[in-house]
């Protein structure tokens, strides 16, 4: 359609930058705004997801706060008070909660 479009100004390739450019903007906008920041924030998920180990303290998407018991490929088993173990996937963890005596 660009080209027919093209064809029937004379060929005049700035008729078709005039066409496209703002397509082309827009797609740039969109990348930065929104596909890039989302690939960011999806990156630096999986690298916690897959630091997680024994002991450490998290919270699950649902909001359970818990203690990891075990952890495999897939499954995570959470400690939530001396007596309940309860098993989830690994995606299911919403983030690793780390207090201030944790980390001296």
């Amino acid at each position: 359609m660009l080209f027919q479009y093209a064809a029937a100004t004379g060929g005049n390739t700035a008729d078709i930058w005039t066409l496209v450019g703002p397509f082309i903007l827009m797609f740039v906008v969109f990348y930065f705004l929104l596909i890039r920041p989302q690939q960011k924030k999806t990156k630096t998920r999986n690298t916690m997801l897959r630091a997680l180990k024994k002991g450490d303290k998290v919270v699950t998407i649902g909001g359970l706060h818990g203690t990891i018991l075990e952890i495999s490929d897939d499954v995570v088993v959470l400690r939530v008070n001396d007596v309940t173990k309860l098993t989830f996937d690994r995606g299911s963890i919403s983030h690793s909660v780390t207090t201030e005596a944790d980390s001296k």
